[in-house]
C-alpha cells in the first residue's frame, strides 16, 4: 500500500495535471473566441467598406447624371440662344433689303399684294390705307385701282379704299384699318416676319441642326 505521503503526492499531481489541462482547456476557448471575433470584425469592416464603395458609387453615379443634366441644359440653352441669334440677324437683314427695295421700281407691285391682302384679311366695304413716309408716294389712284380690282377678281367683292390722314407709319408696310375704326389689318414687314416666325425657326433649326446631327 502507498504511504500517505506517496498517497498525498499523487492527488497533488493529478489534480496539477486537472489544472493543466483545465487552463489549456480555457485558453484554447480563448484563443478560439478571440479567433472568431477577429474574423466577426474582419466581416464586418469588409461588410463596411462594401455598403461605403456601393454608396460612393450611388453618389458618383447621382453626380455624374446631374453633371450631365447639366451640361444638356446648357447645351439646350446655348443653341435657343443662337437660333435666337441667328433669328435676329435672318430678320434684320430682311427689313434692311426690303427698306432698300422702297427705291426699286418693283417695290410697287410687292406694295399692292401687300395692301390687297390685308384688304381680304380685314373684310370691310370701306378701308383707309397707311404707310410709312417713304410708301406714300406709291398710294395714289391708279394704285388704289389696281387694288380694288385685285380684290375684286379674287374675292368677287367692291372695296372703297383711300389714303389715310392719320400720322404715317413708324416702320414699313401697309395698316388698312375700316373706315369705322373699329377693325385693322397689319400688314407691316414686323408683323409679317411674326407671322412667320415658327416656320422661320424651324428652317434655321433644320439648316443649322438637323444636318450637322445626320453628319455626326
Amino acid at each position: 500500500m502507498e504511504s500517505m505521503e506517496e498517497e498525498k503526492t499523487t492527488i497533488i499531481s493529478s489534480i496539477e495535471a486537472d489544472g493543466r489541462a483545465e487552463e489549456q482547456e480555457i485558453i484554447r476557448e480563448a484563443e478560439s473566441q478571440a479567433a472568431e471575433k477577429r474574423k466577426y470584425g474582419d466581416q464586418k469592416v469588409e461588410s463596411l467598406l462594401k455598403d461605403a464603395h456601393e454608396e460612393s458609387q450611388k453618389q458618383a453615379e447621382a453626380v455624374k447624371k446631374k453633371m450631365i443634366s447639366s451640361v444638356q441644359l446648357e447645351l439646350r440653352r446655348r443653341s435657343l440662344r443662337v437660333r435666337d441669334e441667328v433669328l435676329k440677324e435672318i430678320t434684320g437683314r430682311v427689313e434692311k433689303k426690303l427698306d432698300s427695295m422702297i427705291g426699286d421700281a418693283d417695290y410697287r407691285t410687292i406694295l399692292i399684294d401687300w395692301t390687297t391682302e390685308a384688304a381680304i384679311g380685314l373684310d370691310a366695304e370701306s378701308a383707309r390705307i397707311n404707310t410709312s413716309q417713304k410708301e406714300r408716294v406709291f398710294v395714289d389712284e391708279p394704285f388704289i385701282s389696281e387694288v380694288t380690282e385685285k380684290i375684286r377678281t379674287k374675292t368677287g367683292r367692291q372695296i372703297t379704299l383711300q389714303l389715310s390722314q392719320e400720322l404715317p407709319l413708324k416702320y414699313q408696310g401697309v395698316v388698312l384699318t375700316a373706315a369705322d375704326g373699329r377693325t385693322a389689318f397689319n400688314n407691316q414687314i414686323k408683323t409679317r416676319i411674326l407671322r412667320k416666325e415658327r416656320e422661320i425657326r424651324m428652317a434655321v433649326y433644320n439648316t443649322l441642326f438637323t444636318d450637322n446631327r445626320k453628319e455626326q
